[in-house]
């Protein structure tokens, strides 16, 4: 028999070119494609309410007589038509219609018809009702099963999407899909058989429990979530091994350069550095490339974690290499790493995509010629980038890479053949729910400890209609020898008027504090214009700083100590965190001020509440998780990572220590099954194992 996932959906009644053309955009391009697009809700149309009995809001099936069919005139033309069936009266309302239309639906015509109820102007009414007309005699029927609504796209009914799966479930049997969870796996975790779930999720019997459907909960769901998570762990595991069966050079401890560097620092690293280090130092040492994610929260010194990790790379002779996401980040780590390397007589090399002619062939030059250290932004990907013995890349705010990115390192390797260890930093304190299953192919290391001297921000949440009192707090601030920001938030996802909306607030605030030394920076400054004002603000030379999100990373004024972010609530908790942690990086006590516009929704005011409550990132990110979900929080919506088609890691959290002793299982149990079920759930995702 062939495999559902061969047939392609062509071969169905009704699919042509066209409509081949609008399935594949939505990922649907064969029958188990369409088998494995789940219907978001379903609707009980398995029984005939009384249009005594309903009530506003229910969707029901209702059979009546037409007793009359009107056009009537109101803000918009539409066609009521009254219908009755001995217990009461209900309106049907059509404000799209036609002659004939109206002529099929004469009085004494018997109606059949679904849709939600409504209080309207004439009682209970439904608008645009799916409805046929029936015959006298014809018998009533109903349907044996509940209804499915699926996710559709623009020119895809449901009526459709329904036809198709309906001619696609004819196909379906365990020989067509092939349950690849072995009978032993299925017993020890309870999980029924696989094209039983599918039937039964697009055809569930009348008296299924809709409140477990509706939750995700159904044991046929959980079924299918199990299946996509293990598929999604088994590629990160091969992804690993794959990493780990390719060499990289072991580099020895360090016996000067991490010495002298902290003796020119003056301060000695927090316990967690230290820990840290050591973790990072031992896996540099071996043959095997390191993998290797460290998580600190704002401030916690990552930075110097990763200077520690580069000089054990430069000390045996090799290359180490920083990313950043941005040119600001890239350009931050830059001044600190030229700042720390320099006296010890490293060189420092910069690339980033704005570098053009001259510069960037010099800089081109400079990495292919052996700098020990290269800082830069994603840039350092391109093929015209070629290093001289790269032993280690360190990638800073991981989440902002695609998977796909971070493993083109590999190619950047000495000689080609070995492969560059790895050091991932990220200031986003992933949840241990998702790191378990985002990032399975790396260790994880910590640092769970902020440096001596930093103070917690005071967070206070107001309204701004009290702008001319926060005007006055930043005043008598700057007065008294402190500085600030004063943050603009993204205006509808448009950097545009969000650039517009910093200038008018640069403008305003001007006006209001004519005393005080104000500097701007946004978007749309050149990179050289944003440093040089960055710089004067780090200089103490200006006392406010407007600015839209892009100081979110890694700019460090220890006297900076008020913040204030204006429409928090346009921000996810995650980047607010981050805004936070710019400030209270001195031993002054520190403010942020969160003032947003009213009125605020529920979810709006839940996390302007958590960020009042809370410093710690880590509590910040679990409720960031639950508000947002992975695939924004991760920043992976564009990258492809964690688009899960029936999972929800939220939902299924508790899953997921199964899911990776089941994963151990089936490698070391039965490896011929782990690509059949990769090619089956990540064939339209990133294919991490065949990267």
């Amino acid at each position: 028999m062939r495999l559902l996932a061969d047939i392609p959906l062509t071969s169905l009644k009704g699919v042509g070119p066209a409509l081949s053309q609008k399935l594949a955009k939505v990922g649907l391009e064969n029958l188990q494609d369409i088998l494995f697009h789940l219907p978001s809700r379903y609707q009980d149309r398995t029984r005939i309410i009384p249009i005594g009995a309903l009530r506003p809001g229910q969707d029901a099936v209702v059979v009546g007589s037409v007793v009359a069919a009107d056009v009537v005139m109101g803000r918009r033309r539409s066609l009521l038509v009254r219908l009755q069936d001995g217990t009461g009266a209900l309106s049907l309302r059509f404000y799209h219609f036609s002659h004939a239309q109206k002529t099929a639906l004469a009085p004494g015509t018997r109606v059949r018809c679904y849709g939600e109820v409504r209080p309207g102007a004439s009682g209970l009414e439904i608008y645009h009702p799916e409805y046929r007309t029936q015959n006298a005699d014809e018998p009533v029927t109903v349907e044996e099963r509940l209804t499915a609504i699926y996710p559709t796209t623009e020119g895809l009914t449901q009526l459709r999407l329904r036809s198709l799966v309906q001619q696609a479930l004819a196909f379906l049997s365990p020989a067509s899909l092939p349950d690849w969870l072995p009978e032993s796996l299925r017993q020890q975790y309870r999980l029924g058989p696989l094209a039983e779930a599918v039937r039964y999720l697009h055809q569930p019997p009348p008296d299924a429990d809709t409140a477990l459907l509706q939750e995700g909960a159904h044991w046929a769901q959980q079924r299918l979530a199990f299946e996509e998570l293990l598929a999604h762990q088994l590629s990160m595991q091969r992804m690993r091994e794959q990493m780990q069966a390719q060499k990289a050079p072991p580099l020895p401890p360090p016996a000067h350069l991490p010495e002298q560097l902290l003796a020119g620092l003056g301060f000695q690293p927090t316990r967690a550095q230290q820990r840290v280090s050591e973790e990072i130092c031992y896996d540099l040492q071996q043959s095997l490339p390191m993998l290797r994610l460290v998580q600190g929260d704002v401030g916690a010194g990552k930075t110097l974690v990763a200077a520690m990790a580069a000089l054990q790379a430069i000390e045996a002779g090799y290359q180490a290499a920083l990313m950043a996401p941005t040119e600001i980040l890239a350009e931050q780590h830059f001044l600190n790493f030229s700042r720390w390397f320099e006296p010890l007589g490293i060189e420092v090399a910069w690339l980033a995509g704005k570098l053009k002619g001259k510069a960037r062939t010099a800089a081109l030059e400079q990495i292919a010629g052996g700098a020990p250290m290269v800082v830069g932004t994603h840039a350092l990907f391109q093929a015209e980038v070629h290093f001289h013995s790269l032993a280690l890349a360190i990638i800073d705010e991981q989440h902002r890479f695609g998977v796909q990115q971070r493993l083109a390192l590999r190619e950047k390797g000495v000689n080609g053949q070995l492969s560059p260890h790895q050091l991932i930093m990220t200031a986003t304190p992933i949840p241990r729910t998702l790191a378990m299953s985002a990032y399975a192919d790396l260790d994880t290391s910590i640092l769970d400890e902020l440096p001596p001297g930093r103070t917690p921000v005071n967070t206070v949440v107001l309204g701004d209609s009290r702008r001319a009192e926060v005007v006055e707090r930043v005043r008598a601030a700057c007065l008294q020898g402190r500085q600030a920001y004063w943050v603009c938030t993204l205006i509808e996802e448009s950097e545009e008027l969000t650039c517009q909306a910093a200038q008018s607030t640069f403008d305003e605030l001007q006006l209001a504090l004519p005393e005080l030394r104000i500097g701007l920076v946004h978007g749309r400054l050149k990179p050289a214009e944003k440093a040089g004002i960055m710089q004067q603000f780090k200089d103490g030379q200006l006392q406010l700083l407007v600015a839209t999100t892009v100081i979110e990373v890694g700019v460090d004024v220890p006297n900076a100590s008020l913040m204030i972010i204006e429409n928090p609530e346009r921000l996810g908790l995650a980047q607010l965190h981050q805004l936070r942690g710019r400030v209270g990086r001195g031993s002054t006590a520190s403010h942020c001020v969160l003032l947003y516009h009213a009125p605020l929704s529920q979810i709006g005011r839940e996390r302007l509440a958590i960020m009042r409550d809370t410093n710690d990132g880590f509590v910040i990110a679990e409720r960031d998780l639950e508000l947002r979900g992975p695939g924004e929080m991760l920043g992976t919506r564009q990258t492809g990572l964690l688009q899960f088609r029936v999972a929800d890691l939220m939902r299924d959290s508790h899953l997921l220590p199964a899911v990776r002793d089941a994963s151990v299982q089936l490698l070391q149990q039965h490896p011929g099954h782990v690509s059949p079920l990769l090619n089956r759930w990540l064939r339209h995702g990133q294919q991490y194992a065949q990267v």
